[in-house]
């Protein structure tokens, strides 16, 4: 088993480009977290802003997206995918493990995140907005922040992505490929 994490993409083509061609090609499954196509009023555009070459990336993915709603995301940018932006929240469930993708601007304390991991019982709970990575267990859940694969706010500057293959996670550095962080999910209860 093989899936992508990725968030924070603000139309920026080649963040995407990387990060598919190095690590999501051959996964199973690619899940984004939101704030996919629009840099948003905060954001800078760097040269590679280029919202309809990711709508074209994306929508010839041969690797299943499931993209979770963002604070940038619009109905206009959400209508030239063929991948919905589902709701603000995405509940997958992969090889028995249950998975909530949020951006994370609805819940954004580390206390709301518990609670609505612990009320939907999530093995993965993953979400983004902040562009900063996390990767931790707390009490039976990991909770997945990839950062954001195109514009860090990481103190190092880093853009980032996370791939969980079979029972690991890791954080990677999407130019260097340099794992960042690495954590091995419990046992299935």
């Amino acid at each position: 088993m093989k899936i992508g994490i990725i968030s924070d993409t603000h139309g920026h083509e080649m963040a995407w480009a990387k990060a598919y061609d190095k690590h999501f090609h051959d996964a199973d499954l690619i899940l984004h977290a939101g704030d996919v196509l629009y840099h948003g009023p905060r954001n800078p555009m760097k040269a590679d802003y280029n919202p309809a070459g990711l709508v074209e990336r994306i929508n010839h993915s041969d690797v299943p997206v499931v993209i979770a709603r963002g604070n940038c995301d619009s109905s206009v940018d959400a209508s030239c995918l063929e991948t919905p932006i589902l709701a603000p929240y995405a509940y997958v469930v992969w090889e028995g493990r249950r998975i909530i993708i949020t951006h994370g601007d609805a819940v954004m304390t580390d206390a709301e995140k518990d609670a609505m991991a612990a009320h939907l019982k999530a093995d993965v709970f993953i979400s983004g907005h902040v562009h900063v990575t996390v990767l931790e267990q707390r009490g039976n859940t990991v909770f997945v922040n990839p950062g954001s694969a195109a514009l860090s706010k990481r103190p190092d500057g880093r853009n980032t992505i996370a791939v969980w293959q079979d029972e690991t996670i890791r954080i990677h550095d999407i130019d260097t490929d340099e794992v960042l962080a690495e954590l091995t999910l419990p046992p299935k209860a």
